[in-house]
């Protein structure tokens, strides 16, 4: 009876050793082995087995991580107030470096990108901040993947999301936006009576050098005048009348 349960015993200690020695991983896993201490492997994906008591392993996901940065308050680099938020994905490169040169890599990179981004928008310009949001994005990307290179972390995507800034601000670009448009309205106006004025000059060019050109045009503009008010007669006084008339006065001032 007793050797009965002797056996029962050792396989039941058989078992639990067994149990403890055996590790499976997924194939976005990988195992970080340590040896009394000492790093001696990176096991993985599949069957593994250890030593118990003896050895220590631990896991870490090589899947991407997609993180929400919370909403941060900044000042920009021209003094306007706003909250911007942003998304991060970054996964694990080098499970060694993760767990050795880093306690907690996911706090650590969390942290780093919440106090990347204060800083690259607190250094940039509103304007800038919503025109040039792609050059940010790979600002953003490039600081936060080379802090979290010697973690065996790579940045892939750095994006930012939200900008919220105050009601008063908010008018005021609405009030500056209002201005630019009339100031474009203006200036194509503008543009358009200089254009119109210089084709105006060319045409009254040309027919000042045909002979009964402008008495033409003032025929034609008669008949045009005529026909939208029908109930107006238009008699054009030719131009050459004129030069006549004054050429008779000059003469009857010559002769008194």
């Amino acid at each position: 009876m007793l050797n009965f349960l002797a056996i029962i015993l050792v396989l039941l200690l058989v078992l639990t050793l067994l149990g403890m020695a055996v590790r499976i991983f997924a194939e976005y896993e990988r195992g970080v082995t340590f040896r009394l201490g000492r790093f001696v492997g990176t096991k993985g994906p599949g069957l593994i087995f250890i030593i118990p008591f003896i050895d220590r392993i631990e896991k870490v996901s090589l899947r991407t991580v997609v993180y929400d940065v919370p909403v941060q308050e900044v000042i920009t680099k021209d003094n306007v107030t706003c909250r911007v938020n942003a998304v991060l994905y970054y996964r694990v490169v080098e499970p060694k470096n993760a767990v050795i040169n880093v306690q907690r890599f996911h706090e650590a990179t969390i942290q780093l990108s919440q106090t990347t981004l204060r800083s690259v928008v607190g250094d940039a310009e509103f304007d800038e901040l919503l025109s040039e949001r792609e050059k940010l994005n790979q600002k953003l990307q490039q600081i936060i993947d080379q802090a979290t290179d010697p973690w065996g972390i790579k940045v892939t995507t750095v994006e930012i999301k939200d900008v919220t800034i105050p009601d008063s601000i908010q008018r005021s670009i609405g009030r500056q936006a209002e201005a630019e448009r009339r100031r474009r309205a203006v200036i194509i106006q503008a543009e358009g009576e200089k254009q119109a004025a210089k084709e105006l000059a060319e045409a009254a060019d040309i027919l000042s050098k045909q002979k009964g050109g402008l008495t033409l045009r003032s025929l034609r503009t008669a008949l045009e005048m005529s026909a939208e008010k029908g109930n107006t007669i238009y008699f054009p006084f030719p131009m050459e009348f004129t030069s006549l008339m004054n050429l008779i006065g000059g003469e009857e001032n010559e002769e008194k």
